[in-house]
């Protein structure tokens, strides 16, 4: 059968072609008009006339300051001299030197006055030479090792003596007391200061405190020395 219309004149056979170059069109259309950019061609801006006050020039009046005279140089007369006859006894004075010879006598030792060492009265933990020794840490070799015994000694020492307030429990207290104390010269335990979020935690880090036995004094120079000391203590519910 003949068909009715040519195929090369068939409209929908480029259909998508054209649909493209459709959008494309309108896209960049509205891409134009998102872009178009409008300027004001007055330039002239309606602003204030500003008034500024003419220059004040104000005339310094001159003052005349009299200044005292200097004064007079002192001139010194020269020295008198006197020129005595040869008939008259003239005694003159001998000078003698300070200089060291095998003559001069030496001072005794016991007679030298030392001067006193100047070693602070108190020390913190970590710059003392001779950190405080807690019972038990004697025979530890270095002072490394002392230290780390007497850490570990605090330790076993708060966790045996804990008691939890029944006050705090009540109420589900919980959190970190800040506690410092001072070994004093003799090795007691003195100056305990406290910081906690209630007084019951406060209460019992004292207690804690206060049960530590006598500790070996630290020593600067050979010297004993307080060393303030702090450690926290947490109090936390199962």
């Amino acid at each position: 059968m003949r068909p009715k219309k040519n195929p090369q004149l068939e409209l929908r056979k480029n259909s998508k072609l054209y649909f493209m170059l459709g959008m494309t069109f309108i896209l960049l259309l509205i891409y134009l008009a998102l872009n178009w950019k409008t300027y004001y061609s007055d330039n002239n801006w309606d602003v204030g006339d500003l008034k500024v006050q003419d220059e004040l020039i104000e005339e310094v009046p001159f003052l005349k300051i009299k200044l005292p005279d200097p004064p007079k140089p002192k001139i010194q007369s020269p020295p008198k001299i006197e020129i005595a006859d040869d008939e008259d006894d003239i005694k003159e004075t001998f000078i003698e030197p300070n200089d060291v010879d095998q003559d001069t006598k030496v001072v005794a030792i016991e007679d030298v006055a030392v001067a006193e060492e100047d070693i602070p009265e108190e020390i913190p933990f970590i710059l003392i030479e001779n950190a405080p020794v807690f019972p038990g840490c004697e025979n530890e070799q270095t002072e490394k090792d002392k230290r780390a015994c007497f850490q570990e000694q605090m330790l076993k020492h708060i966790r045996k003596n804990f008691r939890y307030p029944e006050v705090a429990q009540e109420m589900g207290l919980e959190g970190r007391v800040s506690v410092v104390f001072t070994v004093q010269t003799d090795g007691s335990i003195g100056n305990i200061r406290l910081r906690g979020p209630h007084e019951s935690l406060e209460t019992e880090a004292a207690r804690i405190i206060s049960k530590l036995p006598r500790l070996e004094p630290g020593k600067q120079r050979g010297t004993p020395v307080k060393v303030p000391y702090s450690i926290p203590i947490t109090f936390k519910l199962n």
